[in-house]
């Protein structure tokens, strides 16, 4: 078996596309997905699954969120080791002077093609800052996300690919909740 984290976009945000974690536990149940635990209202999902393909697993969780609700959710998945190297990768997170509550990932479904980083990686966003290794963005906002620029909007618009953002605290737990699985 192995140790998964679905990550899941724009449920439960101002009334809108609304999914309660235990309706969508029991869906996950449903798809063949086998210890699954959730964390908070925003859509995270922790389970194990004999070796599949995250792709597919995307597929499959979006897919069973459209049957089901009838409105479509970009998914996110990721093995747990990837979300362990996300997490020690972050360039941010062992440095003196940062706030970790002010850290943030935004994982993005794919590869910026190439290109599309390089146009925006030389801006400036005052004391905001970013730096994408593979597919997440690793982002500091000491004044706050919610005052940032830095968010899954921009990101989507300028690199092309579908994003969605955790704070370091809740993808420190997500990670926690898969190691706890093994």
């Amino acid at each position: 078996m192995k140790t998964y984290i679905a990550i899941l976009r724009g449920i439960n945000v101002g009334g809108h596309r609304v999914i309660k974690m235990d309706a969508l536990k029991v869906l996950m149940f449903e798809i063949g997905l086998e210890n699954v635990q959730t964390y908070i209202q925003s859509g995270n999902i922790v389970f194990q699954k004999k070796d599949t393909s995250t792709h597919d697993l995307e597929i499959s969780i979006s897919a069973a969120i459209l049957d089901k609700f009838s409105f479509e959710v970009p998914v996110i998945v990721l093995e747990h080791q990837e979300l362990s190297n996300i997490i020690a990768q972050n360039p941010f997170s062992n440095t003196d002077d940062i706030d970790e509550s002010f850290l943030h990932l935004t994982f993005l479904s794919a590869k910026p093609k190439e290109g599309f980083h390089e146009q925006i990686k030389e801006l400036k966003f005052g004391e905001d800052s970013f730096l994408l290794i593979d597919t997440t963005l690793h982002i500091y906002c000491p004044n706050g996300y919610g005052n940032t620029k830095l968010n899954n909007g921009f990101f989507e618009s300028k690199l092309k690919v579908n994003a969605t953002t955790r704070n370091w605290k809740t993808s420190k737990k997500l990670l926690d909740m898969a190691e706890s699985l093994k």
